[in-house]
C-alpha cells in the first residue's frame, strides 16, 4: 500500500511539472512568430516602411516649396477590417514613432490623447496660478491626416492556412479635402498546425 502510494504521489509530481509552462525573456527586435497571427513586429516594420514610403511622395515637396516650413500631420484612424483581434491603437502609435523619427514633419495629438489634453488645459484654468497656466487656442492645426485600415485573407486547407495582411493608409490634405498620398503594404504567411 505504501509503494502505491508512493509511485501516485511521484506521478502526480511528473504531471504537475509537465504541465508547468516556461517564460523566456527575448530581446524585442527579434522577429519571433509563433501563431502566424499579426503581432508587434509586423506593426513595427510596416509603420517603419509605409511612413518612409508616403515621405517620399510629391506632397512633401510640393507642400516645403508652397509654405516654407514642414507640414503637420494627425495620424487619425487606423481600422482594423482583419479576420482577428488587432489593436489599432498600437499600429497608430508605431506610425507616429516612424513620423517623429523621420523629423521631416511635425506630428500633434490625436482622439483620446488630444482630448485628456484639452481636459488638462480646462482644470488649469481654475486650479493653475497665471504663470503656468496654458491657454486655449494655441494648438497647431494639422496640414495632413492619416487614415487606414487592416484586411486580411485567410485560405485555409486542411492543417495549413495562408494569411495574407493588407494594410492600406491615406493621406489626406485637411483644407482642400484631396488626397495627396495612398500605400499599401501586404504581409504573407503560410501557417502549418
Amino acid at each position: 500500500m505504501k509503494q502505491i502510494f508512493t509511485i501516485a504521489i511521484a506521478t502526480s509530481i511528473l504531471l504537475l511539472a509537465s504541465c508547468a509552462h516556461k517564460v523566456t525573456r527575448i530581446d524585442p527586435t527579434e522577429t519571433p512568430d509563433l501563431s502566424g497571427n499579426w503581432n508587434y513586429t509586423d506593426s513595427r516594420i510596416t509603420a517603419e516602411e509605409m511612413i518612409n514610403q508616403s515621405l517620399t511622395g510629391k506632397w512633401l515637396s510640393d507642400h516645403l516649396q508652397q509654405k516654407g516650413k514642414k507640414p503637420v500631420v494627425i495620424v487619425g484612424f487606423v481600422t482594423n477590417k482583419s479576420h482577428e483581434h488587432i489593436e489599432a491603437e498600437t499600429f497608430m502609435n508605431d506610425l507616429e514613432k516612424s513620423y517623429i523619427t523621420t523629423e521631416k514633419v511635425g506630428l500633434v495629438q490625436s482622439g483620446k490623447k488630444r482630448e485628456e489634453m484639452r481636459s488638462e488645459k480646462a482644470d488649469q484654468q481654475t486650479n493653475s496660478t497665471i504663470s503656468t497656466l496654458k491657454k486655449f487656442g494655441l494648438e497647431k492645426g494639422a496640414d495632413y491626416i492619416l487614415q487606414g485600415s487592416i484586411n486580411s485573407i485567410v485560405d485555409p486547407y486542411k492543417r495549413k492556412k495562408s494569411v495574407t495582411y493588407q494594410i492600406d493608409l491615406v493621406l489626406t490634405n485637411i483644407e482642400t479635402n484631396e488626397v495627396v498620398w495612398i500605400g499599401d503594404k501586404k504581409i504573407s504567411k503560410n501557417i502549418k498546425n
